[in-house]
């Protein structure tokens, strides 16, 4: 059947110009020499949705299982390999873009070239330079941080010691052409995806929209007698009306003690009246995500304390927020910062000595401009040690620690650098501290249809 009586899908955030314009900046990088392939995501097992790995994804759009991706810099073309079409799966799926469907997916992606992933042996074997991806994939929730963390985890076992979806590719690949020099393409792609196009700019500022709309009824909905998780299943029914995929990256929603781990996520702890609670915890749009981080009191009210300390790192962000900007350094925003705030700390009143020496290391700590955000929350390649760019997407999370009362405190906003500053893409979710309380003395709003009740 042709693909013309298919109804298929594909995304629509992206034009075939913009992966046009990467795969030239890749095969650029490359030196205009070598073949690169990238290996997409395989069949899910079970139903889990599936969801495309970020770098195949970045360079050529496309969301289909087992798909492969070839870009040849000297010639300076690119072959998209699909599976052929499998007409009991769409009979029970719905309809795949296949490799029958050539005119469609050259339409879309701008390649030149589609096939089966068979026709890659008559090009592999005789390859003198292969690029191959030898970082980790990152797929749904997931970050080449904790990815490598895990293959760690998996090397100590001494009755696993399995190798990683990379590893065992590129085992193959070389088998298929073992006269190729194999380079990493990974540290290429992850420095591309630091600074953003517009376009990406436009999903993550959806994205950071949806994420400051789900942390701003949070604090509406939040009370004493809540569980955790509910605040999370709030968020989670905004994403999904909103067209969102689902989550970015698994939530932390720590209330009181729960605050001191940085990645708690259990999220099942009572809130209680007095505490504060920490929500961080933003979508999937289109694949990419967002970064946020708000505090605030389960009772509606910040105690004196929580005004000292809280209040200490609202005024700390905001004045990163009022200096970032381009062709500057990272460093350099951080001194300044620093140097800004540091009369301010001196003449903060504080409660207790630790809490004032608590604030001092505020000036000397270097993660204020956190991480960079993209497709993953925790992006692969950094920003530090270079000036900034237009486009350059990070979280600014300046944060806190009173080891002697095990308090953590932070607030965190994803900004993406302009040309004359910087825009705040998750600034719709309150940051002062009197407006949090405000908003959180208004009437709630019914949320009978989550099925949460609280006495």
């Amino acid at each position: 059947m042709a693909s013309e009586t298919r109804t298929l899908r594909f995304q629509s955030d992206f034009k075939p110009a913009e992966f046009r314009a990467r795969r030239k900046r890749l095969m650029d990088a490359m030196g205009g020499e070598g073949l690169a392939l990238l290996q997409g995501a395989p069949t899910v097992p079970g139903f889990d949705t599936f969801r495309q790995t970020s770098d195949f994804y970045y360079l050529c759009g496309v969301e289909v299982p087992d798909a492969y991706l070839l870009i040849d810099a000297e010639r300076r073309r690119c072959t998209v390999c699909l599976p052929p079409r499998n007409e009991r799966r769409e009979r029970g799926e719905g309809p795949l873009p296949c490799a029958e469907d050539a005119d469609f997916i050259r339409a879309r992606t701008g390649a030149d070239e589609v096939h089966t992933p068979d026709r890659l042996l008559e090009h592999l074997p005789s390859a003198a330079l292969l690029y191959l991806p030898q970082a980790p994939a990152e797929g749904a929730r997931m970050c080449r941080d904790t990815l490598l963390w895990q293959q760690q985890q998996i090397d100590a076992d001494p009755l696993n010691g399995r190798p990683s979806a990379e590893t065992h590719f590129m085992r193959r690949v070389r088998s298929i052409a073992p006269n190729a020099e194999v380079r990493d393409l990974s540290p290429i792609v992850a420095e591309m995806r630091v600074v953003k196009s517009p376009a990406e700019v436009a999903v993550m500022r959806h994205a950071g929209r949806l994420a400051a709309l789900a942390v701003t009824e949070a604090m509406r909905f939040t009370r004493p007698g809540l569980i955790e998780y509910q605040l999370g299943a709030l968020a989670d029914a905004i994403y999904r009306a909103h067209g969102a995929n689902g989550a970015g990256y698994r939530p932390i929603i720590a209330g009181g003690a729960n605050g001191w781990m940085a990645h708690y996520y259990r999220n099942d702890g009572l809130l209680s009246d007095g505490d504060l609670v920490l929500m961080d915890y933003a979508p999937d749009v289109g694949n990419y995500t967002s970064d946020i981080g708000r505090m605030w009191p389960v009772n509606g009210r910040y105690s004196p304390r929580q005004r000292e300390l809280y209040g200490l790192i609202v005024e700390y962000h905001r004045t990163l927020l009022s200096i970032i900007r381009p062709y500057v350094t990272p460093e350099a925003v951080m001194q300044e910062a620093a140097a800004r705030m540091r009369p301010l700390i001196e003449g903060w009143t504080f409660s207790r000595p630790h809490y004032r020496a608590a604030a001092m290391a505020l000036l000397d700590f270097k993660g204020h401009l956190s991480h960079g955000v993209g497709m993953s929350v925790h992006e692969p390649a950094g920003y530090y040690g270079k000036p900034l760019q237009p486009g350059t997407v990070f979280a600014v999370d300046p944060q806190l620690w009173v080891p002697e009362e095990q308090l953590y405190l932070r607030c965190e906003d994803t900004v993406a650098v302009t040309e004359h500053g910087c825009e705040n893409l998750t600034a719709a979710a309150p940051l002062e501290l009197d407006r949090v309380e405000r908003l959180m003395k208004d009437e709630h709003r019914d949320h009978a249809w989550l099925g949460i009740t609280v006495a």
